[in-house]
């Protein structure tokens, strides 16, 4: 019992001195202060923030082709999309495009599933909000919000497709031809050659 007490007492005063050391190492540093709001942190390129909606520049319409991927790709379904077909173009287009911040857990699965670099998570972070209806974004605010964002338009999918199959079949893909780099390096080829 009295071991107990005495081993009880030693690691108290053990880490009275460690949380003391510690507080000791940071005494006599500056600190780093950031004068918020006027100063900001740099948030890094591909942080994971507010999502917003991309719009093309030149012309200024959605790339959303309402084609329902990030809503399905959404694992809390924080995404809600209701499409109507343009009699003019016979496409569809968004009539409301829905997000539920409050569910939302900003994993950028929407952004991967996108197909027309149409949403994307950024690094803006501050909508902090009281009132949780506040935080139930609309497809006007997210746009709004999405057009001082870079837009990179992405490669298509039908010409990463064209370039694959162009390497099976071995077509020139600057240089040789696939189909005779494989025989060059292939065991038979090599032992016709020493035959030879």
């Amino acid at each position: 019992m009295a071991g107990n007490i005495i081993k009880e007492i030693t690691d108290g005063i053990y880490n009275l001195i460690l949380g003391l050391a510690v507080t000791f190492k940071h005494l006599f540093k500056h600190a780093i202060t950031l004068q918020y709001p006027t100063e900001r942190w740099e948030m890094p390129e591909r942080s994971r923030g507010t999502i917003v909606l991309l719009s093309d520049p030149e012309t200024g319409r959605l790339n959303c082709t309402a084609c329902l991927l990030c809503s399905k790709a959404c694992p809390v379904a924080a995404i809600s999309i209701e499409r109507i077909k343009n009699p003019d173009t016979k496409k569809f287009e968004p009539q409301s495009f829905n997000i539920d911040t409050t569910i939302c857990c900003y994993c950028g699965l929407c952004e991967q599933a996108c197909n027309f670099t149409a949403i994307k998570l950024t690094g803006k972070y501050e909508f902090s909000a009281s009132d949780k209806s506040k935080l139930l974004y609309d497809m006007g605010f997210l746009q709004e919000i999405g057009r001082d964002v870079k837009y990179e338009k992405r490669e298509k999918t039908a010409a990463k497709k064209k370039a694959v199959a162009k390497a099976e079949t071995g077509e020139d893909v600057g240089g040789a031809p696939v189909a005779d780099a494989k025989a060059e390096s292939s065991p038979g080829s090599g032992e016709a050659k020493k035959e030879d």
